[in-house]
């Protein structure tokens, strides 16, 4: 309790069960559509929340509550902490960067956050976006497109087509030049500190390595070599999962 609660407001909150703290995680990389569907099923939240916060203003983070606290309160934790990670990471970031606003910076974030998993490979995404940023290069960021596609719900369910990377749309990167209008998810502070710090690199491609990282090339032909790497492991691994399916 705080030192300047009374005994009576100590007893209230022993008598409303309030001195149980629970713990609310939010992943990284959760779209705000999914973070609310979380504050509405945890346990002990009460009240509706007032309005939907725009994509990318939440920080994911594990968020302390206790019983009968409101959802619109764990919300407004969650806006301010954002504001205060931004805040402190632009304040550091790296001279010359195409970025020219934190909204910029929190939007890029949030395309390195779906990119990858691998914690290791952030920066390095990032120093890959930032050069195509710099060069005029469209950025082809599958995750934009899986945005457009889903309407900001979450995971597609599918594999892209070829249908999806012509839809016009202003979050396809395959089709625009430069950043989407805006965020496609909440990015952690990690992702933040990789855009505003990248990596040193003149990589301007990257591709899955079937081992859950990615292969990175400097040039086209080189990108093609590892292009066609992975789809002999796709297929090989296609092949394998029929196999066992018939077995």
């Amino acid at each position: 309790f705080a030192p300047d609660v009374t005994i009576t407001q100590v007893l209230d909150q022993m008598r409303a069960g309030r001195t149980v703290v629970r713990k609310l995680t939010i992943p990284e990389g959760l779209t705000t559509a999914q973070v609310l569907e979380r504050l509405h099923r945890a346990e002990g939240l009460k009240g509706d929340i007032e309005a939907t916060p725009a994509e990318g203003a939440l920080l994911p983070a594990t968020y302390p509550y206790s019983y009968g606290d409101s959802r619109q309160a764990m919300l407004e934790k969650m806006t301010s902490a954002m504001q205060r990670t931004v805040k402190r990471l632009w304040a550091k970031r790296s001279e010359g960067l195409p970025l020219a606003t934190p909204e910029e910076a929190v939007t890029l974030a949030s395309i390195v956050e779906k990119e990858t998993a691998l914690g290791s490979e952030r920066p390095r995404i990032a120093g890959v976006f930032i050069n195509r940023l710099r060069t005029g290069m469209r950025l082809q960021a599958d995750p934009t497109v899986i945005y457009a596609m889903s309407g900001g719900a979450g995971p597609l369910g599918r594999p892209l087509t070829r249908a999806d990377l012509r839809a016009d749309h202003p979050y396809n990167t395959y089709l625009n030049t430069g950043l989407p209008p805006g965020p496609i998810a909440n990015p952690g502070r990690a992702a933040l500190a990789a855009v505003l710090q990248p990596m040193a690199t003149n990589e301007l491609f990257f591709v899955a390595d079937g081992s859950g990282g990615h292969a990175f090339a400097r040039t086209y032909a080189e990108h093609k070599v590892n292009v066609a790497r992975w789809r002999e492991i796709s297929a090989a691994d296609s092949e394998q999962r029929e196999g066992e399916s018939d077995d």
